[in-house]
């Protein structure tokens, strides 16, 4: 039995299945090549500069210059998102041609919705399991 037609004998199934193990993909990725000590500092210094956004609120100098700090932090974290995505955005693209071509006469374009629900899911949940967010 070829693989397109195992897919197709279950296709909702087998689209939720694509969208848990694409996302499950880019987590592993995105875990062992960003630093994720650095990017949780990050995030938390931001916090802080928030908080402290909010105190001088009546203070434009103090104002800019935590906008330009702010501003440095978020290109840095930025700049760690991209690595991840460099690595698997050719995969994600060829699949999503292989999909649309085996999915789409079959089940419509209703199949790209089952696959970002699935992704968002199995997203939110290995980036718990790995202590990402």
């Amino acid at each position: 039995m070829a693989l397109a037609e195992l897919l197709l004998a279950h296709p909702k199934f087998s689209i939720i299945v694509f969208g848990l193990v694409v996302s499950f993909f880019i987590t592993l990725v995105t875990y062992f090549v960003t630093d994720q000590d650095k990017l949780k500092f990050m995030k938390e210094r931001q916090k802080s500069m928030q908080a402290e956004m909010k105190k001088h609120k009546d203070n434009p100098d103090k104002m800019m210059e935590l906008n330009k700090e702010m501003l440095k932090h978020s290109m840095e974290l930025m700049k760690h998102s991209f690595k991840p995505m460099l690595i698997t955005f050719l995969p994600i693209i060829l699949l999503f041609r292989y999909l649309h071509g085996v999915y789409d006469p079959v089940i419509g374009t209703s199949w790209l919705w089952y696959y970002i629900i699935a992704s968002i899911i199995g997203s939110v949940a290995f980036r718990k399991m790995f202590k990402m967010n």
